[in-house]
């Protein structure tokens, strides 16, 4: 008789290495937001992937950096934390020599007893050859239980890696109901929709600082939704920026996110944005545990 295999598998990396890419693609649909910015992941992401002998719980974290704030302090815990819980860590890099974030990672690996496969993401963007160096530095820093060349965005070499994290996890049984991709509410992630709209609408420092939260969630008749939600800033000068001129830049955030969670609810949505300056929010633990970020 087959063994069925479960368990937790922590994707780590610096910032913008394409964790979210990646969980997306194995999930086969939208769950963790993307973009060209660094730090875009603030919270714990979870994608249930369900085979026909093993149930993988990928959790994607926020990217490893030096944090400026009780934020960004709570986004390296949440990295850290999941690591050292999970049954298997999924380390992702690009393939480029290791930068001094990389060996920060590395160094931290150092104490965590389960097993550990190299990613090395975007491979499709060098040739081979150029590969076989960042491997072997890798290799010299780390003793890696895998190496896998792999990309996220193409999806190269991805069945081959979920066959192999299956085979590493322990017996165990099917956590979550075949038909769940991921445990997270759908207010949740409709925040994280909004914010994600934003973050491509603006510049600079203004997607560092909004925060996203859900107000109202109201069916109004079937199949129409009403939801309301204040996006926060710290300066009056980025409410200003997200409102923009006679308010077109709030309204094209509002249409964008709205089709997008349509989508994932499959209903008529009616959304609602305001926008609300707290000063410093992301330095103040009191608002930080009010929005989710404790």
């Amino acid at each position: 008789m087959t063994l069925f295999r479960s368990g937790y598998v922590s994707l780590i990396g610096k910032p913008n290495v394409g964790k979210s890419t990646l969980l997306n693609r194995i999930a086969g649909r939208k769950l963790a937001i993307v973009s060209p910015k660094p730090q875009t992941t603030r919270n714990r992401i979870v994608c249930i992937k369900n085979m026909p002998d093993a149930q993988i719980i990928f959790v994607d974290t926020p990217g490893f950096h030096k944090p400026k704030h009780k934020l960004g302090e709570h986004m390296v815990r949440e990295s850290s934390d999941t690591a050292k819980e999970a049954d298997l860590i999924l380390f992702m890099a690009e393939p480029e020599m290791p930068s001094q974030a990389d060996r920060a990672i590395i160094s931290m690996l150092e104490g965590i007893k389960s097993p550990v496969f190299l990613l090395i993401n975007k491979s499709d963007s060098v040739k081979k050859p150029a590969l076989l160096p960042v491997i072997n530095e890798y290799s010299r820093l780390h003793r890696f239980d895998e190496i896998f060349p792999v990309s996220a965005l193409k999806d190269e070499n991805l069945d081959y890696l979920l066959e192999a994290v299956a085979g590493r996890l322990p017996e165990g049984p099917r956590y979550y109901p075949d038909e769940m991709i991921t445990d997270m509410p759908e207010r949740f992630m409709a925040a994280e929709i909004i914010r994600e709209k934003i973050i491509f609408e603006t510049q600079e420092e203004v997607p560092y600082s909004i925060a996203v939260e859900i107000l109202e969630w109201k069916e109004r008749g079937k199949g129409k939704l009403y939801i309301s939600a204040n996006i926060y800033v710290e300066r009056e000068g980025q409410k200003s920026i997200i409102i923009g001129k006679q308010g077109a830049r709030l309204k094209d955030i509002g249409s964008k996110a709205r089709q997008d969670i349509e989508k994932m609810v499959g209903a008529e949505v009616f959304l609602q944005l305001w926008v609300k300056v707290k000063r410093d929010w992301r330095s103040d633990p009191g608002t930080l545990k009010e929005l989710g970020y404790s």
